[in-house]
């Protein structure tokens, strides 16, 4: 036991002197979390409508009432374009709303009208412009329909013989789930990220500084070395979740969720169920670390392995982000993908199982121990320690 020490002491002094090493622990804490809140109160702004809507008319003076409608509900109008259909495939505007030169007409003679709204569906930007404007010239057209059905001594609601009415029963945490569903990625990804320099230089890297062969002489056991190498990693990995997930949860409380009438309420215990879901999953990648990249014949060609490994995390992410799934017990007890069930259950506000945890924790734990074992067994080979 003295001996694993000794090389973990030796190892983490290393690391903590290496500017690679430290900045792969405190880079992603920093950057991830700030990307995740310029995203999040961009999309905050979009969905809430905060900004003014901007719209060109063509033929506006044909239409003041509704002109007025759509000033009214803070639209504002713009000067048509010489060329709508050109200066809307150039971004110069979100949308072109064109009224035809006998409008006044056929309105007053009570008959249909058909406005274009020209846009561009591929620009992502423009959208929330032309929904919000459709929809304020559906409710002007709602309005008028209901003033001449009076007129004529019908009342409106003969035309509405049923009335859809929306309960929501998601619970706010439900609701703020749409917010901090990206939060689980980044936490996750701290694990792969915070220890994959730590590993490859204990592996790769030491072979081709030609260092691993004269410690591989010490009397010291070979898993000794393995396991006080692995020690340090799992460290830096486990400190870079922490860190990852304190700074993204500071980040997430400065977005505006109060515009989409969201309520972020993430407690300590909440904090705490994050960490031990996940911590566990930092003893794991650093030792699947160390695994592939013994294999490596050089520094460079370990990192190409271990940033592919960067996608594992992602893989669940896409999988689930396809639909809703329900969890299930067994689910807990795939590495990663039970990780992100278990995030993604927690920041909904469901109840996750004891079991859950334990199962996650169990299979986690047992995927990274058989890592270090088959590591173990690879640097007594002459192979690997040469890298042939």
């Amino acid at each position: 036991m003295n001996a694993t020490f000794v090389v973990f002491f030796k190892e983490l002094v290393d690391g903590l002197r290496d500017r690679r090493s430290l900045a792969s622990l405190l880079i992603f804490p920093l950057v991830g979390p700030v990307l995740v809140s310029l995203m999040l109160t961009k999309t905050a702004e979009d969905i809430a409508g905060t900004e003014r809507t901007e719209v060109a008319v063509v033929g506006r003076e044909h239409a003041p009432a509704l002109m007025q409608f759509l000033e009214d509900r803070r639209i504002t109008i713009l000067e048509a374009p010489a060329d709508p259909v050109a200066a809307t495939e150039a971004g110069d505007v979100d949308a072109v709303l064109v009224i035809p030169d006998d409008y006044g007409e056929r309105f007053r003679a009570g008959k249909p009208v058909k406005l274009d709204l020209i846009f561009d569906r591929s620009r992502q930007s423009a959208m929330a412009t032309v929904a919000r404007v459709r929809r304020n010239v559906q409710g002007y057209a709602g309005q008028v329909g209901t003033l001449r059905l009076l007129a004529h001594g019908v009342h409106p609601d003969l035309g509405q013989p049923l009335v859809v009415a929306e309960v929501d029963v998601a619970t706010a945490k439900k609701r703020a789930a749409v917010v901090l569903n990206l939060i689980p990625m980044f936490v996750l990804l701290a694990a792969f990220i915070g220890g994959m320099y730590t590993a490859t230089d204990a592996t790769a890297g030491e072979r081709e500084r030609g260092s691993l062969e004269p410690l591989l002489l010490t009397p010291v056991p070979r898993r000794i070395l393995v396991v006080g190498k692995w020690l340090v990693a799992a460290l830096f990995s486990a400190a870079t979740v922490v860190l990852t997930l304190f700074v993204t949860l500071a980040a997430v409380h400065i977005i505006p969720t109060e515009k989409l009438g969201l309520v972020i309420q993430i407690g300590p215990a909440d904090v705490a169920l994050v960490l031990v879901a996940v911590l566990p999953l930092a003893l794991f990648v650093p030792a699947a670390q160390m695994l592939v990249a013994s294999f490596a014949r050089s520094f460079k060609e370990a990192q190409t392995y271990l940033s592919l490994m960067m996608f594992v995390p992602m893989i669940p992410a896409l999988f689930l982000s396809t639909g809703p799934i329900v969890s299930e017990g067994w689910m807990a007890m795939i590495p990663v993908f039970g990780q992100q069930v278990i995030l993604g259950d927690l920041f909904k506000g469901e109840a996750v199982p004891v079991l859950s945890y334990v199962l996650a924790a169990a299979s986690t734990g047992l995927a990274g121990w058989l890592c270090l074992r088959v590591t173990g067994h690879l640097f007594q080979r002459e192979s690997i320690i040469y890298g042939r």
